[in-house]
């Protein structure tokens, strides 16, 4: 079993301890979606940490979006829980890239992509930019924030 699977269960356990049903009912739902993740497919498969903290960021996007869906129709209630929700996933979730190391990684695998081409890439290479700075990046920002970085950078 990976560590942070560990930490969710030893959490989860501090949480029925504590009667925090919130905390309590959050990581149940996180260790369904990882056990959903696991079983999904042909054969039944142990997650590295990797492909947990992957699981975790799409489900803390899913309340992120939910909250919005719920406060733009008028759901104050549901949006906070699903925000609250949102608050106790990104406890597990390592801490984002400022705007500032974005950037600087970023240029980074420009840099690297350029001595790969030779040239400068443009808006064709971004594929390859892509890749090279989400290995860097491993969960830190969002993909659109990162995409959005990297179209700025190669058409300046």
């Amino acid at each position: 079993m990976s560590e942070l699977k560990a930490k969710l269960r030893a959490d989860l356990t501090a949480a029925m301890k504590a009667k925090d049903t919130d905390t309590l009912a959050t990581l149940r739902m996180i260790l369904a979606a990882v056990q959903t993740e696991e079983v999904a497919g042909d054969q039944v498969k142990d997650l590295s940490d990797e492909d947990i903290m992957k699981v975790l960021t799409r489900e803390a996007k899913k309340r992120a979006e939910s909250a919005q869906v719920y406060s733009d129709n008028g759901r104050p209630e549901l949006a906070a829980k699903e925000e609250a929700e949102g608050e106790i996933i990104a406890r597990y979730l390592p801490q984002q890239l400022s705007d500032d190391e974005l950037s600087a990684i970023v240029a980074q695998a420009i840099a690297d992509v350029e001595s790969q081409l030779g040239e400068k890439p443009g808006m064709r290479q971004m594929g390859q930019v892509m890749k090279t700075a989400n290995a860097a990046i491993a969960a830190r920002a969002d993909g659109a924030r990162v995409a959005s970085e990297v179209k700025a950078q190669l058409a300046s």
